[in-house]
């Protein structure tokens, strides 16, 4: 990555005829530089589709990824359900990496009420399963799991760090909504957002801190976890610590924004870490 990047989560509001090229379109006009395609409900655009999308993308200087679908569990207790969740994150990682995305970000498992160390393993195999169908497909991707926002769901820092560490194509994606959430509101200050970014160089190496795939948004929650996105400046999230510590540590890659004001709060976000 040459930079920090920032854009959007899927496409602009303010796009006139709403589909995936107006909406690169419209986040370069916006002067962002950065577009997730939105497969939350389905893997909506097609092979055939792929390379205009692409084309598009590179010659507005705009870096694709995608968030899979949210239905995914690569801990479902039923083969059906658990082979689905492959084939859809194996699909979308796809499609993506067809139109020249990079990443694709993904909320992984639920613990099913297993001990972490099966829900581990089982996790692990499946997404080894869908790293496997890439390389078949003759592609190279990031897979991303989520840093995610309930203790119900399997995803944390530790997890996240370790599937990294032993399998091909897979690096974490940090959802600062969500590490602020999981704790049902912890994780909220600038020694917390220094030292995720300090375990994230401790176990993979500087690589990762140049080449970060970051979602965030601000958050409602409970003590048990995440209910809601929210805009930033309506959220308790110190997002104004989490810009210091991006700045201090140098990072670059990805940064999207989640909001219910997706181009106002990536713009807000850009404009602000360029004046630290």
């Amino acid at each position: 990555m040459d930079r920090l990047r920032f854009g959007t989560a899927g496409i602009p509001h303010s796009t006139k005829k709403s589909n995936t090229i107006n909406g690169i379109l419209r986040v370069r006009e916006l002067e962002l530089d950065a577009f997730e395609l939105e497969f939350v409900h389905s893997v909506n655009i097609k092979k055939d589709m792929a390379p205009e999308v692409k084309k598009i993308a590179k010659e507005n200087d705009v870096r694709l990824s995608s968030h899979s679908p949210y239905y995914l569990n690569l801990n479902a207790k039923e083969k059906r359900k658990m082979d689905m969740s492959v084939h859809l994150l194996a699909n979308s990682a796809i499609i993506t990496a067809l139109c020249g995305g990079e990443n694709t970000a993904f909320h992984p498992a639920f613990y099913m009420k297993d001990p972490k160390e099966k829900a581990y393993k089982t996790v692990k195999e499946n997404l080894k399963r869908v790293v496997d169908k890439v390389k078949d497909a003759g592609l190279k991707i990031w897979v991303r799991p989520e840093l995610t926002g309930k203790r119900t769901q399997f995803g944390d820092l530790k997890e996240l760090i370790k599937l990294s560490q032993e399998l091909d194509l897979v690096l974490p994606c940090i959802d600062y909504a969500h590490y602020h959430a999981r704790e049902g509101g912890g994780n909220n200050d600038y020694e917390a957002f220094r030292k995720l970014l300090e375990e994230l160089e401790k176990g993979l190496g500087r690589e990762i801190l140049n080449n970060m795939h970051i979602q965030i948004a601000g958050v409602n929650y409970t003590e048990k976890g995440e209910r809601n996105h929210m805009n930033l400046k309506d959220s308790d999230l110190n997002w104004k610590d989490i810009l210091r510590t991006w700045k201090e540590f140098k990072i670059k890659g990805v940064v999207i924004a989640e909001t219910p004001n997706i181009e106002g709060d990536a713009l807000l976000l850009k404009r602000e870490f360029s004046r630290i």
